[in-house]
């Protein structure tokens, strides 16, 4: 009788402790980076996931000074974003949308800081290419890498887990004439490699499919962003 209770209590013990452990993780059951759970940059608190061996800022970024959507940015040395439909709530809720020369900071080196924290790198065509792979390829990773449900995006949202924990968000963009589009519909999200002088990769997210790959697109469109850990 000693034993049976003994074992109850061990079995209990146990299960708070899964219970407590599975509570640490994040709602989706994947896990933060060892030992950087949260990066804190220009006032903001980010949260970070692990997928594969890669380290990523689990949020867009929203680093900067808003502009309006008419204006353009300029090698000023200030961080410039702009957010869908000028609303800054938009910039808080989706993240900042950056042009490429911007986001670079002015450099064309692909894999460069950028405007991401101190460690922290703009990743490139091949490291998000990694990121693909490691989910299952360019024709399931988007389901995967996509928030869940519909607060954010459009239904019916097809194939979206978010198993990786990548909580993929549908910012949409800005347009190079100052039009905002795509709003709950689409991510993009650029990539550091160059494709001309005028066009970088970038991939993006659809609510319709599980679709992921990249594409070119103009430097002056507007863009989310993530980051890589070095």
């Amino acid at each position: 009788m000693k034993k049976i209770y003994l074992l109850a209590i061990i079995l209990l013990g146990f299960s708070v402790y899964m219970g407590c452990k599975k509570d640490d993780n994040n709602d989706d059951g994947s896990e933060p980076c060892p030992g950087t759970p949260t990066v804190t940059y220009e006032g903001q608190v980010y949260n970070t996931v692990l997928i594969g061996n890669q380290c990523w800022i689990a949020e867009n970024l929203n680093v900067g000074t808003m502009l309006e959507n008419s204006e353009n940015k300029s090698n000023d040395g200030i961080i410039e974003k702009y957010c869908f439909d000028n609303d800054p709530a938009n910039c808080n809720e989706y993240g900042g949308l950056y042009q490429w020369n911007e986001m670079m900071e002015y450099d064309t080196i692909a894999g460069v800081q950028g405007i991401c924290p101190d460690g922290w790198h703009l990743p490139t065509k091949g490291e998000w290419n990694i990121l693909t792979d490691f989910l299952g390829g360019e024709s399931v990773a988007g389901g995967k890498m996509k928030e869940a449900d519909s607060a954010h995006w459009n239904s019916p949202n097809k194939g979206a887990t978010n198993e990786s924990g990548f909580t993929g968000l549908p910012a949409g963009y800005r347009y190079w004439n100052g039009i905002f589009n795509d709003l709950g519909i689409y991510g993009y999200f650029w990539t550091s490699t160059e494709h001309s002088t005028v066009t970088a990769w970038r991939l993006s997210l659809f609510f319709a499919n599980d679709l992921i790959y990249p594409v070119p697109a103009g430097k002056n469109l507007g863009y989310s962003v993530r980051c890589l850990k070095d």
